[in-house]
């Protein structure tokens, strides 16, 4: 496969020269097209000794054989990672004023951008719609992450990890009949054909119109999972609660915002499903009275008490109802710090819900909620840890998906369930 690499000018381009070893390794002929500015993070002989190809980057190179057209002509799909607001922008208002603009203008190939800027520019109401203008043209949006970005900054805007945007864009050949090749993480097709539910983020419970009780959750977790299974071959929807991560291409998305929104999407959609995420942080509790106007406070008052009811336990309903035939992974997320007791606690929670797979980590104020890293124990339905992973969410997300994949692979023994939790 011809693929075309586009690096635009932020400090996040060195992490494109993996983006582009990982498409090289594969087998695909990469060609990158950098912007000048891209080029002040990266060099040109860094880029032309991992693509194994000459780069080009003036629009006036190669007038003779057309090369402002011939490379986007060529390719078979365009990566874009990073891609910056102004070259995002440029993308949605069909500006060429260098040689990557040309190159996509030029090209018929499917297109996946991978964005990478600071925060307050990607919420900017102009960088959104040009996000919305590209999605609508069928351009394939990967990230951003959440995490540190550059300076002391940190929030939405960091370049989603290589190997995601790698497994991304495959993903996205495969979808247009393309030859996607074999890198490890990305071209197991070991879940084609299922049906993969994923839920991911944090549930709110309002207050009033203007607070509500939630928790830390990014969704970063849940969404690497539903895309990783998505470059798995499966067909994947999302229950997004308040996602501070960007969407995964490839997956049918179903937001959410309470509990019990997430409970009725769930439930709906888990029927004919394969496997089951719940990766969601969901609300034990939520307010009993919901007020219509603002809660304001009273000259003197030093405390107010706020009645809470009872969510009911999602996971929990999946697993004691009859769910033969579909794989229901719960998680826990628990600030003990001793391991052997996190285990412990792990157990007995997947016993209580009825989980066939639980993946259990640690949490606490500096890790797990929002980072970008996480470490995990998926223990089994005998109890026994089948996998312990670390690293990236996205590769903890495949070793996860190791695990479910051979519970649902042909002839896989069927998994005991539990229909008396203890």
């Amino acid at each position: 496969m011809n693929i075309v690499v586009g690096i635009t000018g932020g400090i996040a381009a060195y992490k494109a020269v993996s983006v582009v070893r990982s498409l090289v390794l594969a087998g695909h002929d990469v060609h990158v097209v950098p912007t000048e500015s891209a080029l002040r993070f990266v060099g040109r002989p860094t880029l032309e000794a991992i693509s194994r190809n000459p780069v080009h980057v003036d629009l006036f190179e190669g007038v003779a054989e057309v090369r402002h057209v011939a490379i986007g002509q060529a390719a078979d799909l365009i990566v874009i990672a990073p891609a910056t607001a102004n070259s995002i922008a440029k993308l949605a208002t069909g500006l060429a004023d260098d040689l990557l603009g040309n190159t996509v203008l030029a090209s018929e190939a499917p297109v996946v951008v991978a964005p990478a800027m600071h925060t307050e520019m990607w919420r900017h109401p102009a960088t959104q719609a040009n996000i919305a203008t590209l999605r609508d043209r069928g351009v394939t949006i990967v990230g951003p992450a959440v995490g540190q970005l550059t300076g002391t900054d940190s929030g939405p805007g960091r370049l989603e990890e290589p190997d995601a945007i790698v497994a991304a864009a495959l993903e996205v050949a495969r979808r247009h009949g393309l030859d996607a090749g074999t890198p490890a993480a990305a071209s197991v097709a070991d879940l084609a054909g299922r049906r993969v539910v994923v839920t991911a983020g944090g549930t709110r419970e309002p207050l009033d119109p203007v607070r509500f009780l939630g928790n830390r959750s990014s969704g970063k977790q849940g969404v690497a999972i539903a895309e990783a299974a998505a470059a798995r071959g499966a067909e994947v929807t999302l229950i997004a609660a308040n996602l501070e991560v960007a969407s995964p291409g490839g997956c049918r998305v179903v937001p959410v915002s309470t509990a019990l929104e997430l409970q009725e999407a769930v439930t709906a959609a888990a029927a004919g499903a394969d496997v089951v995420v719940m990766a969601a942080a969901v609300a034990d509790f939520r307010p009993a009275d919901v007020s219509e106007t603002k809660i304001k406070k009273v000259d003197g008052q030093e405390r107010m008490s706020i009645e809470l009811v009872r969510n009911p336990d999602i996971l929990a309903g999946l697993g004691t109802a009859p769910h033969d035939g579909t794989v229901l992974v719960g998680f826990a997320a628990e600030t003990e710090t001793d391991p052997a007791r996190l285990l412990e606690l792990g157990r007995a929670k997947r016993r209580a819900k009825g989980a066939d797979l639980l993946v259990v980590n640690r949490v606490g104020w500096t890790h797990g909620f929002a980072a970008d890293e996480n470490a995990v124990s998926v223990i089994a339905a005998d109890d026994t840890v089948a996998a312990e992973a670390s690293g990236p969410k996205m590769s903890v997300a495949h070793a996860i998906l190791d695990v479910i994949a051979e519970r649902v692979a042909p002839g896989a023994e069927p998994i005991t369930k539990d229909t008396h939790p203890a």
